[in-house]
């Protein structure tokens, strides 16, 4: 099994996070593709199952994958199979879409993973890879000096932390690249930034990172007290930052 930064504890709440901030983002590049009823789709990673839901909601019949699958509920059209992407085998010219977000940056072996995902790809068929760019997340209003200061230094040390466990931070902005070596065609990435202030989802998912990371982030050199100041300052209506960048990139498997 792939060492995974996260604790499974608090996992639920971490998928309502990320649906929240990302699945508006998602759904809309999935319409993009022109998924229809009938489609085959794979949704890699699938967490709590909102985008095989949502897939399986236009009538495409789907294989939702991960290595805990206790969250995604059944739906008519859905298949949950438990599966570790990068030890697991898949079937070969199967899908007409294949779907993974936020699951490659974890996985030291992402681009073999990525070219057993072009593989399960039916000629002719559509990869969606939708992932974080982390180097670039600035704050841009603060309460003060200090506070700007601990925000940064904790996105630092978190990304340290991603580092140890094999994460590629950056790799959002890599994977065009990575798709065109691994063979698809059509390269079609798309760029969204987000602002991140008081209540917005993506604070909702950074202050949430702090629980469900403390362990990591004390061995790390942060305190609970240090933690506690950036939950402060994420709920402080003066605090503005931007999300990291996302990229949510079409590839096509050339027919």
């Amino acid at each position: 099994m792939t060492t995974y930064v996260f604790d499974r504890g608090h996992v639920a709440e971490q998928h309502r996070c990320l649906a929240a901030a990302y699945d508006p983002v998602t759904f809309a590049r999935l319409a993009q593709t022109g998924v229809r009823a009938g489609w085959r789709c794979l949704d890699v990673g699938a967490g709590a199952g909102s985008i095989a839901h949502w897939l399986a909601g236009r009538g495409a019949v789907v294989l939702a994958t991960d290595v805990h699958t206790d969250h995604v509920p059944p739906a008519p059209g859905l298949t949950v199979l438990r599966h570790d992407v990068v030890h697991d085998p898949l079937p070969e010219a199967a899908f007409d879409l294949v779907h993974v977000r936020l699951v490659l940056r974890h996985l030291p072996e992402r681009d073999a993973v990525l070219r057993k995902l072009v593989t399960a790809l039916k000629p002719g068929g559509l990869l969606q890879v939708d992932e974080f760019d982390n180097s670039y997340s600035p704050v841009l209003r603060a309460p003060d000096r200090q506070a700007a200061e601990l925000y940064e230094t904790f996105l630092a040390v978190k990304e340290g932390v991603f580092d140890a466990f094999g994460v590629d931070g950056a790799w959002g902005r890599k994977a065009p690249a990575a798709m065109v070596a691994a063979g698809l065609v059509d390269i079609d990435p798309r760029v969204v930034v987000h602002p991140w202030r008081a209540g917005s989802p993506g604070v909702a998912l950074l202050a949430h990172t702090t629980r469900m990371l403390r362990d990591k982030l004390v061995a790390a050199g942060l305190t609970d007290a240090h933690l506690a100041a950036v939950r402060d300052l994420l709920a402080d209506e003066r605090f503005l930052a931007t999300s990291p960048v996302v990229y949510s990139v079409h590839g096509r498997r050339p027919a």
